[in-house]
């Protein structure tokens, strides 16, 4: 990785903080479920409601936490966060090495590790703005990605390894520990951001929104991220059945196609430190998104449980991955460079809802079509439909983004 030619002690220990913390959270996302499973003895749709309650912040919370990162120093906001992780887990681990913890009191547990994992991932987004020069956003947010794609791929593993090695309650202690080295970490940055006048620091969430919508290449974001999300959760409900069901693959088969993913959103990460700067962010951008999207199309033509077919879906899922990270670490320089500093976490939360809010949605559509049209057809219908993403980029002034990063407007 390219050196960055930032404050670079700060930026060290806030990258070390956010992988620490990116690892615990992942850990978590683990080790709670088997804690539920092995300690519990929960049924699969107490299994259910535990996973869907820790998911629900993101769509109850994400615009606040916007508003409130806004309002706070991101340094205090992320050390609150990890503390407060920290502290609910290991609560919960003695809880339950006490026998006294319960169904409800875990749901409880999920639903505020997944709110405090919004605040913190919103307020790491608006920090490395307020952190790194403006010319080294790419690197950074390179940087910073590659760690959390690192900590997608390790920490659900580690968090099985623990639970088998240890037991749940001591993996879910273990897990509370990544989130103390976070907080160590990042209350080690001796740069302070500075808060607005205090006159000025009641921000809203129509800021955000109305900032977003009057701009047109965040505007142009904000609908490609949202039909993304929707198309790309839709094909994974249909992909998930088509596995199984039409190609007659393992489970070992299944999960070693869906792992190289992780390594896919690595190598791109890599590349996005490089290519936007030398070949233009708006090429880079139409041309990453069109093929790492256009690649699924591929899927629907397998058939059969060949060694060929499982190394064409291995083959799919790494181009998907790389590309896919490619424009995501892109368009986050883009939406960071485009955004006052002031607005950093509501623009960045409007988004994310934005995206995040229509993936329920995505995988009903997906499994309705994929129920009365088959799976094949369905995985013909969303794969095409996630084309609509570059389509929108295509007719944007995204498009015409060359080697530097654009201004934010007056």
């Amino acid at each position: 990785m390219p050196a960055l030619r930032t404050a670079t002690s700060d930026f060290r220990t806030f990258w070390a903080g956010q992988t620490a913390s990116q690892l615990g959270e992942q850990t978590s996302l683990t080790v709670l479920p088997l804690l539920a499973v092995l300690t519990l003895q929960v049924g699969a749709d107490q299994l259910g409601l535990l996973r869907a309650v820790g998911q629900a912040p993101q769509l109850l919370l994400t615009l606040f936490a916007g508003v409130w990162v806004d309002r706070w120093r991101t340094r205090t906001v992320m050390t609150l966060t990890d503390l407060g992780r920290a502290l609910v887990l290991g609560g919960a681990a003695v809880a339950a090495l006490m026998s006294g913890l319960s169904l409800t009191a875990l749901l409880v547990v999920a639903f505020v590790v997944g709110a405090l994992s919004v605040l913190f991932d919103v307020a790491y987004q608006a920090g490395l703005v307020r952190l790194v020069r403006r010319e080294d956003l790419l690197r950074a947010n390179s940087a910073v990605e590659a760690s959390r794609s690192a900590a997608q791929i390790g920490g659900p593993a580690l968090g099985g390894a623990m639970t088998s090695v240890l037991s749940a309650p001591a993996a879910v202690a273990a897990g509370a520990v990544f989130f103390v080295a976070s907080f160590l970490s990042i209350a080690r940055m001796s740069r302070f951001e500075e808060l607005p006048p205090r006159a000025q620091r009641r921000p809203r969430i129509r800021e955000g929104l109305r900032f977003v919508a009057g701009d047109a290449s965040l505007r142009t974001v904000c609908l490609a991220s949202a039909a993304f999300q929707f198309f790309l959760a839709a094909t994974m409900t249909a992909y998930l059945l088509f596995l199984p069901r039409e190609l007659h693959l393992s489970a070992a088969a299944i999960g070693l196609t869906l792992a190289a993913t992780g390594p896919g959103a690595l190598i791109g990460s890599l590349l996005a430190a490089r290519l936007p700067s030398r070949l233009g962010y708006g090429p880079v951008l139409l041309v990453a998104a069109a093929v790492g999207d256009g690649v699924m199309l591929c899927v629907p033509a397998l058939h059969g449980g060949s060694a060929r077919t499982i190394l064409a879906l291995v083959a799919v899922n790494l181009v998907f991955g790389a590309l896919g990270q490619l424009v995501n670490v892109t368009i986050m320089a883009v939406r960071q460079a485009l955004t006052p500093s002031a607005l950093q976490g509501r623009v960045t939360a409007t988004i994310s809802f934005a995206g995040m809010g229509l993936a329920p949605i995505g995988s009903l559509a997906g499994g309705l079509l994929a129920a009365h049209a088959g799976l094949r057809m369905a995985l013909v219908v969303t794969g095409a439909g996630m084309l609509l993403s570059p389509v929108l980029m295509a007719l944007s002034p995204l498009a015409r983004l060359g080697r530097s990063l654009p201004s934010p407007p007056p």
